[in-house]
């Protein structure tokens, strides 16, 4: 009885636990504002709002404010996916996100951001065309990450920052074989961060992401208690930002995200024993190109190329049915119009082109993405 437990807990875990991510570089999201979207996230170097709190806390010394800045915004993701053919029926959501920015002094800058970073969930009638009728399949998984942190000019070329990432996560699974209710944890971690001026036109950042540890999932059911552990991968960003004159920069950054440290292998406790699930995600290295052009006084402009290899591979489709983190390649746009002297709206799209991957069986999971993102900013 023990081994069926543990057999069905497998199966639907690797269905289900996969179908929880479905944002853009993996799971992890392109950005957390417009502006940062409408620059395919190469904004290590040259940010241009209070979000690089949650990027490079060391560029809130680079924001050109005197006290203040606010950018408060929210987005609308609509990701059409499929597994084995069958799309999944929930298509649209609303990921929130906000940042402040103070300046202490003309050293010190201090900052708060918050955003959802991956998440979201599924909805499949039958994933399984051999099998129909028994493999339906609902999940809802979120990320959240508050970030309070600082930027600090050490002098005129070099500046450092760090932020303390505290993390919510929640995570429901529904399907034929079991039924685990919405439940949440928290979890910590710290992003560090510098930037260098190498001249008068280019600029040099680097970020660290740690590795967000997050409290063990706990579910009681009728035949026992479920646990499992998903952290969130360590990241490492360097980015190199060339600005000739004040109305445009080109910014190149790459990005190294570790999924095979949390996403290759996970165990889930069942009240049979413990199981490992291979799900085989591997470390994703991500490419990313922003234009920023300001045509006036009011209005700018932004278009941004974003590339990372899907990390998982056809060998692992069996194991991830449902999944949604295999695009690729993005394309975005962004605009900022001025309103005022202190307050501007911003506004970006983002498409991630169709990508599929199918094993020799014939198996496969396929996602495309399209992203609207609105922002509203004030400072002073």
């Amino acid at each position: 009885m023990q081994k069926q437990i543990v057999a069905a807990a497998v199966s639907a875990a690797l269905l289900a636990l996969s179908t929880g991510a479905h944002a853009t570089n993996g799971d992890q999201m392109l950005g957390a504002t417009a502006t940062q979207w409408g620059m395919a996230g190469a904004v290590v170097a040259a940010p241009q709002d209070a979000g690089t709190v949650l990027t490079n806390p060391a560029g809130l010394t680079a924001l050109n404010i005197d006290e203040f800045r606010a950018d408060m915004g929210f987005g609308f993701l609509n990701p059409p996916r499929k597994a084995n053919g069958v799309e999944s029926d929930s298509d649209y959501y609303l990921m929130p996100s906000g940042a402040l920015a103070f300046r202490i002094n003309d050293r010190l800058t201090v900052g708060m951001g918050m955003a959802g970073l991956s998440g979201m969930g599924v909805d499949f009638s039958d994933v399984m065309t051999a099998a129909p009728g028994f493999q339906a399949v609902v999940t809802t998984k979120q990320l959240y990450k508050i970030a309070p942190g600082f930027g600090y000019k050490v002098n005129d070329k070099l500046s450092v920052g760090a932020a303390l990432n505290i993390d919510y996560q929640s995570l429901a699974i529904t399907n034929a074989s079991m039924s685990l209710p919405q439940n949440q944890v928290f979890g910590l971690g710290a992003t560090l961060g510098l930037t260098y001026q190498l001249s008068d036109a280019l600029r040099l950042g680097a970020s660290y992401i740690s590795e967000q540890s997050m409290s063990d999932f706990k579910w009681n059911t009728t035949t026992g208690r479920y646990s499992m552990e998903m952290n969130a991968p360590q990241t490492f960003q360097i980015g190199l930002a060339y600005m000739p004159n004040p109305g445009l920069l080109i910014e190149a950054d790459i990005k190294r995200i570790q999924f095979s440290e949390v996403l290759d292998k996970v165990t889930l406790k069942t009240p049979g024993g413990s199981t490992t699930m291979n799900f085989g995600w591997d470390d994703q290295t991500v490419f990313a190109l922003g234009i920023q052009k300001k045509l006036n006084d009011k209005t700018t402009v932004r278009v941004g190329y974003n590339y990372g290899e899907s990390p998982i591979g056809p060998e692992d489709v069996a194991n991830n049915y449902g999944s949604l983190a295999v695009t690729e390649q993005h394309l975005t746009l962004g605009l900022t119009r001025q309103f005022s002297k202190k307050v501007s709206g911003s506004l970006s799209y983002a498409h991630a082109f169709n990508n599929e991957v199918r094993n020799s069986a014939g198996n496969s999971i396929e996602l495309e993405q399209n992203l609207v993102n609105f922002q509203i900013s004030y400072s002073n």
